[in-house]
């Protein structure tokens, strides 16, 4: 919001009137839904009856929770009205409704996560087909009434207010709110409709006939009764079925259902990736219907996104976002759980120290894990749908989930350079190894280009062994947590000693190493203060040096990540590794040997090797302009 004013009180009793601005985000969503380029415009009703839908579940859930608040719960349904002559089209429930500065807090501004990176994506798209996407990978909920009306009328009040609140804007800006002495408990949502117009799919809203279409479709299975008259002067009747899809044979519930149940509960416009159905009997009886998602939501990495599935006890629901029964790395799983032996009145502090709902939890996750393992040989192309949207999250669970860390390692994939376009799992790399490789060589870095320029490669390439290629954030921190994989175990080809040796060029090492260990003492003493050592290395082929870190040390990823979260690290010195084959090395060898330690040129040259290592694996100077200094001067003695 960037302002507000004031109107006069005119006519009609109205209090605290004021017309006020959209946030500039929530004006770009308005635009958007006035111009939608989004042909299924139906949809605009799913997510009014949804929104009325949550409110009849939170007014529940608070009348449990607080015996002292007065509010009317013996006949909570979803009202339907249309009124052909005014064309209007009204959606009203006699749930929890919302205060003033819910209002406004809630319409007047877009407090979601990843409505920047949503609004640039939007920009950027070329096409309507991805527009309509995205449009339904942001979910956008009571926006979408700006697709069908010219204007929209809300009238809504809390039980805890002593007034209602009137909301009204044509989507043009602006809005006006004020209180209002006499609303009924709820909220009632009035579309002033837009007239039909099949070639922009715009339907006429107000058949009746339309709108039972609409709900049989898209909201059937909502438990609470949707009430609507079918013709003037006729009683309302309850147009949807009201059956729980989770608790329906499976064999009587279609695919579509299964989606439109999956868009109530998610708020996402897409179909989901994949469907899963459980049942436990038994000491604790409980049901649960699954969703894994086809596109990730925009803020999977984001701090203050919202994890967990909806948990109901006997059809009742109980909370949104039960996070007891999602562990964090599955956090875009979405659905429903319905237990049949928990209280109504359950918290979340006892559901933490519940022994059933671990048990349930467990299960559910062996059950997720175990369908995605399913995707990977029945339905591949979902697999890597699923690995490519989610793939980052997944791999939170090696760290956090010892229990299914072995799972998770056979569901996951990996860059490899086996392969320039398609990853690998680990079983597959095992099954390509060497017969003498022990390890499952990896490398971690920024992007594939810099992990597979790496100087660090050099040797493994040439020795035709697979490099495992992490560029996710997370590789860095997992793989020093993970053991191995099936008995091999995982190495690092940029920290350590790498062993790719035969027994005679090993013999060939230990007489060079003898041969220059005068000069790597100098060099080890030279770079004192910016290397722990200086050795002779058995992973290049064709570059002067690299820069490796002890088997146990912090990569200069992960030290840069614990700095940027404000933890002091003491500085990791590394090892410089030379390659005694190459012309740059042998010919600092032989200066060194003629003119002694103390040349001050050859300390140059010494430290110029040193940052050029670090630049070859995409690292920072020390001091660039020092570097520069010496490299020019050097060249220039070259010339």
């Amino acid at each position: 919001m960037t302002g507000r004013r004031r109107s006069a009180t005119l006519g009609q009793e109205r209090t605290n009137v004021e017309t006020l601005e959209f946030q500039s985000e929530a004006r770009q969503l308005l635009r958007l839904m006035i111009h939608s380029v989004y042909s299924n415009k139906d949809t605009f009703l799913r997510e009014l009856v949804s929104n009325a839908s949550d409110a009849l579940d939170k007014l529940r859930l608070e009348t449990f929770r607080d015996k002292d608040l007065v509010a009317d719960t013996s006949d909570l349904h979803i009202a339907i009205e249309v009124d052909r002559e005014a064309r209007t089209l009204t959606i009203r429930d006699n749930g929890i409704g919302m205060t003033r500065d819910d209002v406004v807090g809630l319409i007047g501004t877009i407090a979601k996560s990843g409505t920047a990176e949503f609004l640039q994506k939007l920009k950027e798209s070329q096409d309507a087909a991805a527009s309509q996407d995205l449009i339904g990978q942001f979910g956008i909920g009571f926006y979408s009434s700006f697709m069908v009306a010219d204007k929209v009328t809300l009238v809504t009040k809390h039980p805890r207010s002593a007034e209602g609140v009137r909301w009204e804007s044509a989507g043009e800006g602006t809005y006006t709110i004020e209180d209002v002495a006499d609303a009924p408990q709820g909220t009632a949502v009035t579309l002033h409709l837009k007239p039909a117009d099949p070639e922009d799919h715009l339907a006429d809203y107000t058949s009746t006939a339309k709108i039972t279409e609409i709900v049989k479709r898209y909201a059937d299975f909502i438990t609470w009764p949707i009430r609507m008259a079918k013709e003037d002067g006729a009683e309302p009747t309850t147009i949807n079925s009201r059956k729980a899809l989770w608790a329906r044979p499976a064999s009587e519930v279609t695919e579509d259902e299964y989606a439109e149940f999956y868009r109530h509960v998610s708020h996402d416009w897409n179909k989901p990736l994949e469907t899963i159905r459980m049942h436990g009997e038994g000491v604790f009886e409980y049901q649960a219907l699954l969703f894994i998602p086809s596109q990730a939501p925009l803020d999977l990495f984001m701090r203050e996104r919202k994890r967990g599935v909806q948990l109901y006890v006997k059809r009742v629901f109980i909370m949104d976002d039960c996070e007891e029964l999602m562990p964090e790395y599955l956090r875009f799983v979405k659905g429903v759980v319905d237990a049949q032996d928990l209280s109504l009145n359950v918290s979340r502090e006892l559901l933490q120290h519940d022994r059933q709902i671990q048990l349930v939890r467990r299960r559910l996750v062996k059950k997720v894990l175990s369908t995605v393992k399913g995707l990977m040989s029945e339905k591949p192309e979902s697999y890597a749908t699923f690995w490519r949207e989610f793939g980052g999250a997944v791999k939170e669970g090696l760290l956090s989930d010892p229990d299914n860390r072995d799972a998770i390692l056979e569901i996951a994939s990996f860059a490899s350079t086996a392969d320039a376009e398609k990853p690998t799992t680990l079983a597959e790399y095992v099954e390509r190894m060497k017969d003498d490789q022990q390890h499952i060589y990896y490398m971690t870095g920024d992007s594939r280009a810099t992990v597979e320029n790496s100087p660090h490669l050099e040797a493994l390439r040439a020795k035709g062994f697979e490099v495992l290629i992490l560029t996710d954030p997370i590789d860095e921190m997992w793989v020093d947590a993970v053991p191995g994989f099936k008995d091999k175990t995982f190495q690092s080809i940029a920290k350590g000693q790498v062993d790719l040796e035969t027994d005679e060029e090993k013999a060939k090492a230990e007489e060079r190493q003898k041969d220059f260990a005068d000069f790597l003492g100098w060099m080890t003493k030279t770079l004192a203060d910016k290397v722990k050592e200086v050795r002779l290395s058995s992973r290049l082929t064709t570059s002067a040096a690299c820069v490796v870190g002890d088997a146990h040390d912090l990569t200069p990823t992960l030290e840069k990540m614990y700095r940027a979260m404000g933890q002091e690290l003491p500085p990791v010195k590394r090892i410089l590794e030379l390659n005694p084959d190459h012309a740059l090395v042998s010919g600092l060898r032989e200066a060194f040997a003629q003119r002694g330690g103390d040349d001050a040129s050859l300390a140059e040259s010494a430290e110029l090797i040193h940052g050029m290592a670090l630049l070859a694996e995409g690292g920072d100077l020390p001091d660039p302009a020092r570097f520069v200094r010496l490299m020019s001067e050097h060249l220039e003695r070259a010339l």
